[in-house]
C-alpha cells in the first residue's frame, strides 16, 4: 500500500470555502436563521420592558436582555438552548450520506483532497455558517438594546457577551458534530436525522429526568430523610454529575457564570463554605475560571464526537 504524499489537509480550505458559502446561500440556513431571530427577538422584546425600570440601577443591565424573562415566558438563553442544536442538527444531518447518494463522494476523493480535509472542511464550514448567524443575532440584541434602553454597555460587558457568544458556538459545535457522526454512519438522510433529534431529545430535553431515576436508584432516601426533608448529599451530587454529561447542561451553567457576575460556585455547597464569603460580583476573570471547566467540557465533546465519526468515515468503503 502506498504511503499519501502532501499533508492530510490539503483541500481543506477549498471544501470548507465551498461549505461556507453553500449554507450561507441556501434556503435551509435562512429559515433556521430567521427562526432565531424572530424567537430570540420575542424572548428580547419582553425583557427589554422589564429592564426599562432599573436603567441606571444594575451595572450589568445589557447582559440580562440576555439572561432576563418576563414569567410565563422564556429567556434568550433558554431559546438559543433549543434552537441551536436543531439549526446544527439542519446543517449537517445530510453532510456526508448526501455526497454518497448523489454519488458525487467519490468524484470528490478522486481530485487531490483526502478524507481528512474533507469532512474537517465541511465541519468547519457549517460551523462557520453558525458563527455567523449567531455573531449577527449578538449584534442585533446589542443594537436593539442600545436604542430602547439608552444606555451604552461597558467594557466589561461585552467582553461577557462576545464570551457567551464563543460559548454558544461551541455548544452548536457539539450538536454539528453529532448531527455529522449520525450522516457518517447512516447511508440514508430520514435516519440520519431522525438519530440526531432523538439523540437531542434523550440527552438535550430527557436527561434531567434519567438522571434523577439513576441517582435515586443508586442512592435510595432513608426513612429520616424521607420524614424530614433532608437531600441526600451522595444522591445530589451523582445527579449533577450525571447532568454535567449534556451538553444543555454545560452550557446552561457557563452562560449563568458569564452572564451573571454574582454567581460564585455551582452545583451543592454547605453552609460553611459560604460563610463570610462577600456579596459582590465577581471580576471577568474569575467567572471564566469559574465556567473554564464547563466549556472544555463542551470543547472536549465535540472533538471527541468528531473524532468517532472521522474513524466511522475511515473505515467505509466509496464506490464510484
Amino acid at each position: 500500500m502506498a504511503r499519501r504524499s502532501g499533508s492530510a489537509f490539503t483541500g481543506a480550505g477549498t471544501v470548507f470555502l465551498k461549505e461556507f458559502a453553500d449554507h450561507l446561500s441556501g434556503a435551509r440556513i435562512i429559515v433556521l436563521e430567521w427562526l432565531m431571530i424572530l424567537t430570540g427577538a420575542f424572548a428580547v422584546y419582553t425583557a427589554i420592558q422589564d429592564l426599562r425600570n432599573t436603567t441606571g440601577q444594575d451595572p450589568f443591565l445589557f447582559l440580562k436582555l440576555f439572561s432576563e424573562a418576563r414569567e410565563g415566558s422564556f429567556s434568550f438563553v433558554a431559546v438559543l438552548a433549543f434552537l441551536v442544536p436543531l439549526v446544527a442538527i439542519g446543517l449537517a444531518f445530510d453532510s456526508v450520506n448526501g455526497e454518497f447518494n448523489r454519488r458525487t463522494l467519490s468524484r470528490l476523493l478522486a481530485q487531490p483532497i483526502y478524507r481528512d480535509a474533507l469532512l474537517l472542511g465541511k465541519f468547519l464550514g457549517a460551523l462557520a455558517a453558525i458563527g455567523v448567524a449567531l455573531f449577527t443575532l449578538w449584534l442585533l440584541i446589542m443594537g436593539l438594546g442600545l436604542l430602547t434602553l439608552g444606555v451604552p454597555p461597558s467594557g466589561e460587558e461585552v467582553l461577557r457577551g462576545l464570551s457567551f457568544l464563543v460559548v454558544a458556538i461551541a455548544y452548536g459545535g457539539v450538536w454539528l458534530a453529532v448531527a455529522m457522526m449520525c450522516s457518517v454512519a447512516f447511508r440514508s438522510a430520514a435516519t440520519s436525522a431522525l438519530s440526531a433529534l432523538g439523540l437531542w431529545l434523550l440527552i438535550g430535553v430527557l436527561w434531567p429526568q434519567v438522571a434523577q431515576f439513576i441517582s435515586t436508584a443508586v442512592h435510595p432516601p432513608t426513612v429520616m430523610q424521607i420524614v424530614f426533608g433532608q437531600p441526600d448529599p451522595d444522591q445530589i451530587q451523582l445527579q449533577q454529575s450525571l447532568l454535567r454529561l449534556s451538553p444543555s447542561t454545560l452550557f446552561g451553567e457557563s452562560v449563568t457564570g458569564l452572564l451573571s457576575p454574582t454567581t460564585r460556585f455551582f452545583g451543592l455547597v454547605f453552609r460553611s463554605q459560604v460563610e463570610g464569603a462577600i456579596a459582590a460580583p465577581l471580576p471577568f476573570g474569575q467567572s471564566v475560571l469559574l465556567v473554564w471547566p464547563q466549556v472544555t467540557g463542551l470543547v472536549a465533546g465535540m472533538i471527541i464526537l468528531f473524532a468517532i465519526a472521522y474513524i466511522i468515515f475511515q473505515r467505509q468503503e466509496v464506490r464510484a
